[in-house]
């Protein structure tokens, strides 16, 4: 017998509707909103985007703006702090990652001059964990507590490439951007992971936008619970750079910190 439908003057019994806390959905769904975006939004835009007044949002932004996990913008558009990244970090597994490559990081930028970054896979997404900016007065910079795309990254190509194949088929089956992808695409992308994963390298020229060159490492052996992706990024000018002269420092510095982390 067919299961009796839920009548729309039942009560519904979900746990999610027996504990719910209105006040805190309401935060809750302005962060996540945020976060989404990633781009400023006002009071207005922010209430026709939940589907909420306008009224109904003035005092949950005002006491998330004095908490410190918003902050508005010349024009009144409220975007998210790094307070929310902070308080991640503070028990985060990745915390000894952090501490440990971050000198060794600013070693090596001082010897190439050029960005670096530190990622790793976080809910199917790349989340960009340190970065130590190049001293050169115009460089390349990714911001700390950022999200991309595993498959438009040559920091989520390295990690994806050293996945075992299960976990990446499930992965890639989740991807947005790899499921628009045509056949003949798609197998050109596994070929492409399967020749980092050969190379124990990824470069990549415009990957995301004109002029940028992005050459990364994985970081930690493989099978290891924690894998990670140092890349560095530059900005094509008329004199270079030549990033593969600077691949092996690149490699170095992540075999100092995936030994020093016990991940090598």
């Amino acid at each position: 017998m067919p299961a009796r439908p839920m009548n729309a003057a039942e009560p519904d019994s979900s746990p999610r509707s027996k504990y719910a806390v209105p006040a805190l959905e309401k935060a809750l769904d302005v962060l996540e909103h945020l976060a989404e975006q990633a781009v400023p939004l006002t009071q207005a835009q922010l209430a026709r985007a939940l589907g909420r007044e306008p009224g109904e949002l003035f005092r949950m932004l005002t006491c998330l703006e004095s908490r410190g996990y918003l902050r508005r913008d010349d024009a009144g558009g409220y975007q998210l702090t790094l307070k929310l990244f902070e308080l991640s970090r503070t028990h985060s597994p990745h915390e000894q990652l952090i501490e440990v490559a971050t000198p060794l990081m600013r070693d090596l930028v001082d010897r190439v001059r050029q960005s670096c970054h530190l990622s790793v896979l976080h809910r199917d997404e790349v989340l960009v964990l340190a970065q130590v900016e190049s001293p050169q007065p115009v460089r390349l910079s990714v911001q700390v507590g950022s999200l991309h795309s595993p498959v438009a990254t040559v920091s989520g190509q390295l990690l994806l490439a050293h996945l075992e194949a299960a976990e990446r088929t499930e992965l890639l089956a989740r991807q947005a951007d790899y499921l628009r992808l045509s056949a003949a695409d798609r197998q050109e992308f596994q070929a492409r992971l399967a020749r980092v994963r050969e190379d124990g390298w990824a470069y990549a020229e415009g990957a995301r936008f004109v002029g940028g060159l992005d050459l990364g490492v994985p970081l930690g052996r493989p099978g290891a619970r924690t894998r990670a992706a140092l890349t560095i990024a530059a900005l094509k000018g008329q004199q270079g750079p030549d990033l593969f002269e600077l691949l092996p420092k690149l490699q170095q510095c992540a075999g100092e910190i995936a030994r020093a982390c016990g991940l090598g």
